[in-house]
């Protein structure tokens, strides 16, 4: 494959799953010829969970500098030289701490862009906070990073996509949060998403009400009359083609979202609930309105079977091809806008990674 994307890795919690499951998916060298990986981690913190795999031959180079990348080897930028304590399955300072360094490392590398995409391996929410890193996961740091005015956690598996109105809100604040001016917000970033992402020319977006029955037209809440409803309508209005609000339980127990490109849910466990239930192992998070592409399995830190040799490592390795497939996506998306007449070409990484897992 020529001009392969580079693509970097954050560790994630250096007591979770986050560096097994980088080495086992790309002990497998097939991943090279689809891409450059390039690791932000440490390689004492590398060599410590190579020992739990041990049956698997993985080797790196190391590279102070983007400029030594190579192609045909996994490259790894240290982030740290000092010793760190590693205690797989604990949740402790430390791990938060060189987490949130290999993050910041990883994304200044891809707003310079020396890399062209990230992959970032699983993080604890409660031991990354500090002074310096108040946010509740990855999402609100790279808005904030990248100068978004607004981004939309988006799950996906294949055809299979639901995009979070709200993310990590307490369940008693969801309301004052779900307004007409956020859904509307939400609704034209998924709508470009699937078009320059996704390959979609004229997208479909299912909207999910947020009462149960969907308000039941209004006697179970309010909010599908006064604020659901008047944001598919003005997202209409706008060539977006958005059809709701659906009654969340009927609207998944029905696979209605077969019918659809996008689900627009409005909390975090409405979606990901029966997402993480349909997407049998291989979902992927995708922060869509980046002008950057940035995606991670979606798991969390595993600290039960962290370093005993026990990760899946499907949901990652989807991850690394879902970011490495929507850079090629853009790059299509970008030559059609130049040229009307040309046509998208297929991803030709459509059965790869299905074939890296079964025969590895």
């Amino acid at each position: 494959m020529n001009n392969k994307p580079v693509i970097g890795i954050s560790c994630g919690d250096l007591n979770g799953v986050g560096l097994e499951i980088i080495i086992k998916t790309f002990s497998d060298n097939r991943i090279l010829e689809y891409c450059t990986p390039v690791i932000f981690a440490s390689g004492k913190s590398i060599n410590f969970y190579r020992k739990s795999v041990p049956e698997l031959n993985f080797n790196f180079q190391n590279i102070k500098d983007f400029s030594r990348v190579n192609a045909k080897q996994i490259n790894l930028y240290n982030c740290w030289e000092e010793e760190v304590q590693i205690t797989p399955g604990q949740l402790t300072d430390t791990g938060g701490k060189y987490a949130v360094l290999s993050l910041q490392t990883a994304v200044a590398a891809l707003k310079q862009q020396q890399i062209d995409g990230l992959v970032t391996a699983p993080i604890h929410k409660k031991n990354i906070q500090s002074s310096e890193f108040n946010f509740t996961g990855h999402t609100p740091y790279l808005k904030q990073m990248f100068g978004a005015q607004d981004v939309v956690m988006m799950m996906c598996a294949d055809n299979f996509r639901v995009a979070l109105v709200t993310e990590h809100v307490p369940v008693s604040e969801l309301s004052k949060h779900i307004t007409k001016e956020r859904i509307v917000s939400k609704l034209q970033i998924i709508h470009s998403s699937l078009q320059k992402d996704f390959g979609i020319d004229k997208p479909r977006i299912a909207v999910l009400g947020l009462n149960p029955h969907a308000g039941d037209e209004g006697l179970i809440g309010n909010e599908e009359e006064t604020i659901i409803k008047p944001a598919i309508k003005e997202a209409k209005n706008n060539n977006i083609l958005a059809v709701g609000p659906y009654s969340a339980d009927a609207f998944f127990a029905r696979r209605s979202f077969e019918q659809f490109d996008a689900v627009l849910a409005m909390y975090h466990d409405q979606g990901l609930i029966p997402f993480k239930t349909l997407a049998t192992g291989d979902g992927v998070n995708y922060t869509a309105g980046l002008q950057a592409v940035r995606t991670s399995p979606d798991h969390g830190v595993a600290f039960d079977i962290a370093g005993k040799n026990k990760a899946d490592t499907s949901s990652f390795l989807a991850a690394v091809f879902e970011c490495i497939d929507i850079l090629n996506r853009r790059k299509g998306y970008a030559e059609v806008r130049k040229n009307p007449l040309r046509k998208m070409t297929p991803s030709i990484l459509a059965n790869a990674k299905d074939e890296i897992i079964e025969e590895g």
